[in-house]
């Protein structure tokens, strides 16, 4: 039993998150502890801002991957962008399902995000066969003509073609996301694709350099920033 004084519990509840963290207090202690590894075996932290700092960590606790600390990279007006975004209940249009999958019901439905992927559309599928393109290409072609990406945050883990389409929905059909989190993995224009997103410049966006990637990093990367929406709620991120 609580018998801290009501004035007490209140402000607890106002400065802790509670949407965005584990669901039991064994959870949050495993959650807790890894972050404290990661902060303290990470080393130079200097890249990065208090707010992009945060997403990394989370980035390097889904991976254990230590490269992460120095691989991504925020446009500068990155993380306002995602914040503002989430705030706003924008939609989330993701390459594959497995990224849709993997963000938290409760987390997003906190904020009114809805998320949306067309991958195995049969309109998709067919349309991809019959023009000689990927799914991926014709999955995000599906979403601008649906309206979705303009406010967006567009999430890819997997396929450099979706990240390329969503470079040319942008610079020839006036697509304008909120944020671009593009973290494709492989070996065919992986690195390419997020280089030309870095080039660009014209939308917000975080990215990993080079072969690095995966729809994993993507659902760590947007918790992350629906962890940094909440505090922000709450009053504990400044603006």
């Amino acid at each position: 039993m609580n018998f801290s004084p009501p004035s007490e519990r209140v402000s607890k509840a106002k400065n802790t998150n509670t949407v965005t963290e584990q669901m039991t207090k064994a959870g949050q202690k495993i959650e807790h502890s890894s972050f404290a590894i990661v902060d303290a075996e990470a080393g130079n932290k200097g890249n990065y801002t208090d707010e992009q700092w945060p997403l990394v960590r989370r980035m390097i606790h889904a991976t254990a991957d230590f490269e992460f600390n120095g691989l991504t990279e925020f446009h500068p007006d990155a993380m306002q962008a995602g914040l503002e975004a989430i705030a706003a209940g924008a939609p989330i249009v993701a390459d594959v399902e497995m990224i849709c999958v993997g963000l938290s019901k409760p987390r997003l439905s906190h904020f009114g995000v809805q998320t949306h992927q067309f991958i195995s559309d049969d309109d998709v599928i067919e349309t991809a066969k019959a023009e000689g393109t990927t799914r991926a290409v014709q999955a995000m072609r599906k979403a601008h003509k649906l309206g979705l990406l303009n406010g967006a945050i567009v999430g890819v883990g997997n396929a450099p073609t979706a990240l390329l389409e969503v470079i040319h929905l942008i610079q020839e059909e006036g697509a304008k996301p909120a944020l671009i989190v593009g973290m494709p993995v492989g070996f065919v224009s992986a690195k390419e694709s997020k280089d030309i997103v870095a080039a660009s410049n014209q939308v917000p966006w975080v990215i990993t350099r080079g072969r690095k990637g995966g729809s994993t990093l993507v659902v760590s990367a947007i918790h992350a920033m629906l962890a940094l929406a909440e505090a922000r709620e709450k009053g504990n991120l400044s603006t």
